[in-house]
């Protein structure tokens, strides 16, 4: 299980328009807001991929930057882009299912073509929502068992909203006895 204020794991993927992602080196004067998708098959991720797009410049006003992540390969990936019509959003494909469950995303197995009729993978990573701090340590994180009922990107602006001007801590830091 990720920690808040603890360093996530190393996260380096290819991007479709962007070069390689590095959580290392990314600069965004607040964080990075990473949403792990489940990839093509899935129409519910599509949707609230389609929700991130029309957050992606609220979040880089308040100093965070964006970007979508699937254990799908380049073409399906291009192909999601497509179907979102994203033009902000950076997209990363080929995130290794060891990478997604170091994150701590449920890893499903495929029960064949989907409501779409797209074939999902043999394996493939359930929907994650993160922010991660300059420093990689995390700050917020939401991960979820099947593609239903996600966390609202516009929420989470508003959440930042309140966060910044009041320093507020990532929260469920305590590891200790109870």
């Amino acid at each position: 299980m990720l920690i808040p204020r603890e360093k996530v794991p190393a996260l380096s993927v290819p991007t479709l328009n962007h070069g390689t992602f590095d959580l290392t080196t990314e600069t965004a004067e607040r964080g990075t807001v990473i949403c792990f998708f489940r990839g093509l098959h899935c129409p519910i991720c599509a949707t609230y991929l389609k929700e991130f797009e029309k957050q992606v410049d609220a979040f880089a006003e308040r100093g965070v930057a964006s970007i979508a992540i699937s254990s799908d390969g380049e073409e399906r990936t291009r192909q999601m882009v497509e179907t979102v019509g994203a033009e902000k959003l950076r997209f990363g494909y080929d995130l290794p299912l060891s990478v997604a469950k170091d994150w701590g995303l449920y890893i499903s197995t495929s029960r064949g073509k989907t409501s779409i009729g797209i074939e999902e993978p043999a394996l493939f990573s359930e929907p994650g929502l993160f922010m991660v701090t300059p420093q990689q340590t995390l700050y917020y994180g939401a991960v979820q068992t099947m593609p239903f009922v996600r966390p609202h990107f516009k929420e989470l602006v508003g959440a930042l909203d309140f966060a910044i001007p009041n320093n507020y801590p990532a929260r469920g830091e305590y590891t200790g006895a109870v």
